[in-house]
């Protein structure tokens, strides 16, 4: 490993919070080559640069390939270890990384879900909730855990967690026979009518305010009650209550169902998401085609700008259009949009192109603002611009003075995510060209033999 990269390595990540965090790891031409979690971000990455370290044998001899090629390591903060490992799976599955092989897989983390929208709700552990009525908690970071903790909250609430179709209307409740769950008091028996949907639902709503809570209470009275039976030497009895606490302060480690968002769980019909969008933004008839813009920039060196477009619902992938940004000197995202909104669409200013019917810009307020701002000044109406803002997944829509929020799993949002993430994706995959390109042209003019290029692509830039 070369000595002077080391030391400047290691000057970096002394900078480094002891926090929990995510941390990416750079090759010399911007590319992601490795994303991972840690408890502290500097003592975790900094063992990666130990001179006595063997990576051979600690992390075997794919990273220590890995750790040969960095030259760049970014980081990002997290409040929670949970946090942590739940944004290191997000990023891991958008960015794909060579060396996170083992972690690209579709595998997602469970979720507890009561299902709102029945008579009687049931209570499930899943990796894939409804798209509508229900209510999710999660994602977590144990399925064993979790399940232990629905089956233990089982015995106080009492709650069903079967997969029947059980109405307040249907008569015939009262002719059937409920299932062991019942004789061994762990559940009421909607099912065979021996609960009314009122009291049902008091224990449904009890237990969403105890998945809500810090759960502190019940965790006082299983710790007392098992510090009892270990005073009582019935110690198999103090067992089992030490393994239900555990399994209760699992709830902790997950996330939020709208900060944690996993895209690939929530699948949507692109027709459904379109007709909701239509709804959502008051248009007459149903959109059919939708672009989306994204700018990509790495410390204010080579900004891309890229575009994608979509038809009914689903990519169109030539139509994906990059910019390389020419006039804009630094990092002014608000200056970028307005100079690719300029160059995309001025020809449709000019009547020589037809317009998307939705022009999706990745940002908040002060993003569409500078999209509207580039069509004012082309003195032209554009059709309808919205923004999707990262984190709080709100929509701003123009003419509009507050944003929408929608629930994490309606259609509308569904959709308009997809074609932000594609965006993303796109700009992402643009902006580690031109790094290329830019290593390939410095090593010419040094006289240094150029690295081996990969086939070019057949898109060039716009404008």
């Amino acid at each position: 490993m070369n000595s002077d990269r080391i030391e400047n390595l290691r000057t970096h990540i002394s900078r480094f919070p002891k926090s929990p965090g995510v941390y990416l790891m750079k090759d010399d031409q911007g590319r992601v080559l490795y994303v991972g979690k840690a408890k502290d971000l500097r003592s975790r990455v900094s063992s990666y640069f130990q001179a006595s370290a063997d990576l051979l044998t600690t992390r075997g001899p794919e990273i220590a390939r890995m750790v040969d090629m960095v030259t760049g390591i970014d980081v990002l903060e997290c409040e929670t270890e949970v946090d942590a490992l739940l944004s290191e799976s997000r990023l891991i599955k958008d960015i794909q990384p060579p060396f996170n092989v083992m972690q690209k897989d579709d595998k997602t983390f469970p979720y507890i879900e009561i299902t709102t929208g029945d008579d009687f709700p049931g209570v499930f552990v899943t990796r894939t909730p409804r798209l509508k009525g229900s209510k999710l908690y999660g994602p977590f970071t144990s399925a064993h855990a979790v399940r232990d903790a629905v089956n233990i909250l089982q015995k106080v609430f009492k709650y069903r967690t079967c997969e029947l179709d059980i109405r307040e209307d249907d008569e015939s409740r009262r002719f059937f026979r409920p299932c062991l769950l019942h004789a061994i008091n762990q559940c009421t028996a909607p099912c065979a009518a021996l609960i009314s949907r009122e009291d049902y639902r008091k224990d449904i709503d009890r237990l969403k305010k105890l998945l809500a809570s810090k759960r502190s209470a019940l965790l006082r009275q299983l710790t007392k009650e098992m510090q009892s039976a270990s005073t009582a030497q019935a110690f198999e009895e103090a067992a089992i209550l030490r393994d239900r606490i555990k399994s209760i302060e699992s709830l902790a480690l997950s996330g939020s169902p709208d900060e944690h968002i996993q895209p690939e769980v929530f699948f949507i019909d692109p027709a459904n998401g379109l007709d909701k969008l239509q709804d959502l933004l008051g248009l007459d008839e149903r959109p059919r085609t939708l672009e989306g813009i994204d700018i990509a920039t790495l410390q204010g060196e080579e900004s891309v700008g890229a575009l994608v477009c979509f038809i009914d619902g689903k990519p169109f992938k030539a139509g994906y259009k990059r910019f390389r940004i020419k006039n804009v000197d630094g990092v002014d995202d608000y200056a970028m949009i307005r100079e690719v909104v300029t160059r995309r669409y001025r020809y449709a200013a000019e009547g020589e192109e037809l317009f998307p019917d939705i022009i999706l810009i990745d940002g908040g307020l002060g993003q569409l603002h500078a999209a509207l701002e580039a069509f004012s000044e082309m003195e032209m109406r554009p059709p309808m611009v919205i923004s999707l803002a990262k984190r709080e997944e709100e929509i701003y829509v123009q003419a509009r003075s507050k944003p929408i929020r929608l629930p994490r799993n309606n259609e509308a949002l569904r959709l308009v995510q997809h074609v932000r993430d594609e965006s993303h994706r796109f700009g992402q995959h643009y902006h580690h060209i031109l790094r290329r390109q830019k290593v390939f042209e410095e090593d010419v003019a040094a006289g240094r033999r150029p690295p081996t290029r990969k086939k070019r692509s057949k898109r060039r830039d716009q404008g």
